[in-house]
């Protein structure tokens, strides 16, 4: 009885093996658009894809990033300046590509710009807080994507949106998930939009890497002033026991759970971005594969039974 599953289970992951090998034609012909060059995964797929014979447009924040990302790759390489939270030089940057690409339009945009700080208990927060952060990884996807979705639509090419598994899955607190939830939202209605137009919209999932996002040094620095501008009633809730706990288990996090190497997450993108057959979700990571998704998909008094588990507890803590 088992057999014959097995076989057809076996079968299946050959076919999409099979089917996710085939690549797209003319490389040197299609341009790909991706903000948040300067450093990290964008930083590293606008070289790979720059390798692979794309035509890249490398939107970066600033000039150094820029006139290292220049050095690095050939002169197929373009870069413009980009603030993902400024709709003039989304705008800006959107007309530019317009008179560059011409009439061969725009094969893909990658949404990679993104920022993680400042994270923790919601009630050490305030709307500000939330406000920029997602200013940028929320309405920076959108609006960069929607500057270009004319020129993508006639292409018949491609949407890569980065979110994160915690898009999936809320464990910590802060607007982090709240944004990367959003752009999940974003990037499904758009492939149900789009797919009627021929355009591939695919969502990038990472866990934990050792990126700019996942310094412990900048992580711990944030949650200290985080609970330096507490009010001391807050913080009596809290105790003094907890900021420290709290630092001691962002350090132990990271180095048992951060992977080294950034290269998984890139070849999701560029598989999304070159594949004739892209996915619908990509899920870098040991840890995403094997513990956030898994934990998603259970009951949710189990699901935070297990994270209040493994969380330090306030002084006032009832549980």
């Amino acid at each position: 009885m088992f057999l014959p599953i097995l076989g057809l289970v076996f079968f299946g992951f050959v076919y999409r093996w099979y089917k996710e090998r085939k690549r797209v034609d003319n490389k040197e012909d299609k341009y790909v658009y991706i903000t948040g060059c300067d450093t990290g995964f964008g930083n590293l797929l606008a070289k790979h894809l720059d390798k692979l014979g794309f035509c890249v447009i490398a939107g970066c924040y600033t000039e150094k990033g820029e006139d290292e990302l220049k050095k690095a790759a050939s002169n197929r390489l373009t870069t413009i300046h980009l603030d993902v939270t400024d709709s003039e030089s989304v705008s800006k940057a959107a007309a530019s590509i317009k008179t560059l690409v011409g009439e061969k339009y725009l094969w893909a945009v990658v949404n990679n710009a993104g920022v993680g700080l400042p994270s923790g208990p919601n009630d050490w927060l305030t709307i500000e807080d939330h406000k920029s952060m997602i200013a940028v990884n929320l309405f920076g996807v959108i609006d960069v994507t929607l500057s270009v979705l004319p020129l993508i639509k006639k292409a018949k090419g491609r949407v890569v949106n980065v979110a994160s598994v915690f898009g999936r899955i809320t464990t910590f607190g802060g607007p982090y998930c709240v944004s990367k939830y959003g752009v999940e939202a974003f990037n499904d209605s758009l492939r149900l939009n789009m797919a009627h137009f021929g355009v591939k919209v695919s969502c990038i999932e990472p866990g934990f890497f050792k990126t700019g996002l996942t310094d412990v040094t900048i992580l711990q620095s944030s949650l200290t002033k985080l609970w330096g501008r507490l009010p001391q009633d807050v913080k009596d809730d809290y105790g003094c026991s907890y900021i420290q706990r709290s630092l001691e288990m962002c350090e132990e996090r990271i180095t048992q759970l951060a992977d080294g190497d950034l290269m998984k997450v890139v070849r999701c993108m560029e598989h999304a971005v070159s594949a004739v057959y892209p996915r619908t979700r990509y899920s870098a990571g040991w840890d995403a594969k094997f513990i956030w998704l898994p934990l998603s998909y259970m009951p949710s008094c189990i699901c935070d039974r297990m994270l209040q588990k493994n969380s330090p507890k306030p002084a006032l803590s009832v549980l």
